[in-house]
């Protein structure tokens, strides 16, 4: 066992292939601010690269009940951004995060990363929109 303290600690599987490393509290202190960044990043990465929920859209479209035609209009209050149609690919400016059969659809704007939501009632539509926040970090 080594017994000898480090900042940082390098991780192996039982072949001896490199998995990564463990760092201690203090190193995790002073290194957080140059590290989380970067890690925020990834997430991000990850988060975009989510295939939009398109079915849940179609789903919402089969059962349409509303007593108007579906629309595809979208505006973000955060940063004036709209499209009359958000399903076009060409200069796609809202990204679809979720859909469902109550009516409530989630998209993010392209533009300034704000969550924007279309509540769909009876007889008419509804914009919310709640600017973009970063995940806070966990201690």
């Amino acid at each position: 066992m080594n017994t000898k303290t480090t900042p940082l600690t390098k991780l192996y599987d039982e072949k001896k292939q490199f998995l990564g490393v463990l760092l201690s509290p203090e190193f995790w202190e002073e290194a957080k601010s140059v590290i989380q960044p970067l890690l925020d990043k990834q997430d991000e990465a990850q988060e975009s690269e989510a295939p939009e929920p398109i079915g849940d859209w179609k789903m919402l479209l089969d059962y349409w009940d509303f007593q108007y035609p579906p629309d595809t209009r979208v505006e973000c209050e955060a940063c004036g951004n709209t499209t009359e149609d958000w399903t076009k690919p060409e200069g796609k400016t809202f990204r679809l995060k979720a859909a469902n059969l109550g009516g409530l659809v989630n998209f993010q704007c392209m533009n300034c990363r704000a969550r924007v939501i279309k509540r769909h009632f009876k007889d008419h539509y509804r914009f919310e929109c709640h600017p973009y926040a970063p995940a806070k970090v966990k201690p």
